[in-house]
């Protein structure tokens, strides 16, 4: 396939659109179902240099879960715990790869963002992936290869239309990446800087005690860093993202987004959401939305009378903000990186109310002094990798 006809550009009045290759070889994708369209191959392509490199780097199988061209998620294929299996859906007895545990937990990490995702797989697709995909709301996949059971799954998605993409595994893209913007002609050179755990050397706080977990989590977060909209936060817990903040202006809004979301995926452990009792035949997105209006300010929403009959079986406590607080200060091990430096110590002073222990930060600002400070206080490793990772 030389060259592939989309419907539409970013937004219907787009017209004429396309991909292609500027020297007239062959695109490295090939469309097994459905028909992508623009933002859809924006996600693939961007979603698959993540877990490339993801795999690349740790060795693991790696998946990522995709919206509007930032990962929602992303995440290593180590094995679910009894409590995963219960937040993210899962039958207690369902086999699963290592690759279904890489998608499962990626998606994971922000269930409500995934809604409609672009997923993405270092490795082969294989059926208990393309199984548990088959329930979730997904635009399309981009992966090296599926095996005919995947392939057969998936195909019945969407009434036959799920968007499927095969990746060349072996494509290396020019060194040169050019694009358009106003008629005027933009040309850099393609951001092929490696992550890995050199960059981790720079350990700058009095604590220096870095485990092989958190070097792995700091990996994970800065390689999803490296594929999402500036600027950019990004949390880690044992090879999961559980919350990125991206394309926000100002940096500290990013570490409170961020954070927002991952103590938002620690609350969906906290017992009264795992006692939630949903009536019987609720689809998964609305327990999603159900659980995320359950959490917020405005639960009440769920709660009043007239409205929880419509989704739970016995009328919920609410958990109060002071529950809610005690029990995210429970949160311990959480890696936080981000895509440039911190620019003050209030952002580290708010990763560590989300749990956060370990930092990875380019360093830089002029104020390094006073955010070194910050994480010693607060008894933190950090390391300055060195290394701006901005993605537009």
């Amino acid at each position: 396939m030389v060259e592939f006809e989309l419907k539409y550009g970013c937004n219907p009045n787009q017209k004429p659109a396309r991909i292609y290759m500027r020297d007239g070889s062959p695109l490295p994708v090939t469309v097994l179902n459905g028909r992508p369209g623009y933002i859809n191959f924006l996600d693939a392509l961007n979603s698959w240099q993540l877990v490339k490199e993801l795999r690349e780097a740790t060795g693991l199988p790696a998946a990522a879960s995709f919206k509007h061209v930032s990962p929602a998620g992303a995440a290593v294929g180590l094995p679910l715990s009894e409590t995963d299996r219960q937040i993210y859906f899962v039958a207690p007895d369902a086999a699963l790869s290592p690759i279904a545990c890489a998608y499962i937990r990626a998606r994971g990490a922000d269930r409500l963002c995934s809604y409609g995702d672009w997923a993405a797989l270092s490795e082969v697709c294989d059926a208990p992936t393309a199984a548990y995909l088959r329930e979730e709301v997904s635009d399309g996949i981009i992966a090296p290869g599926y095996t005919e059971e995947a392939l057969a799954i998936l195909k019945r998605k969407k009434k036959g239309n799920y968007n499927i993409v095969r990746i060349d595994p072996a494509y290396v893209p020019a060194a040169t990446e050019r694009k358009d913007v106003f008629g005027v002609s933009f040309e850099q050179g393609r951001n092929d800087f490696l992550i890995d755990e050199s960059l981790l050397e720079n350990i700058v706080t009095e604590n220096k005690a870095l485990p092989a977990a958190a070097k792995t989590d700091m990996i994970v977060a800065l390689i999803t860093l490296k594929y999402t909209q500036s600027n950019s936060v990004c949390y880690v817990k044992d090879g999961q993202a559980i919350g990125v903040g991206a394309g926000q202006q100002s940096r500290i809004h990013c570490t409170r987004l961020a954070g927002q979301k991952a103590d938002t995926w620690y609350l969906r452990q906290h017992p009264k959401v795992l006692g939630l009792q949903f009536v019987d035949g609720i689809r998964r997105p609305d327990r999603d939305n159900a659980i995320d209006v359950y959490l917020s300010d405005e639960c009440d929403d769920v709660l009043r009378d007239g409205e929880w009959q419509r989704v739970f079986k016995v009328k919920p406590e609410p958990i109060s903000r002071e529950e809610k607080r005690a029990w995210i200060e429970t949160q311990r091990g959480v890696t936080c990186g981000s895509d440039a430096f911190f620019p003050f110590g209030d952002n580290v002073e708010r990763a560590r109310r989300s749990g956060v222990q370990y930092i990875a930060e380019p360093g830089g600002s002029i104020r390094d002094d006073h955010v070194i400070e910050t994480a010693n206080r607060c008894g933190m490793v950090m390391c300055f990798t060195g290394m701006r990772l901005f993605h537009h």
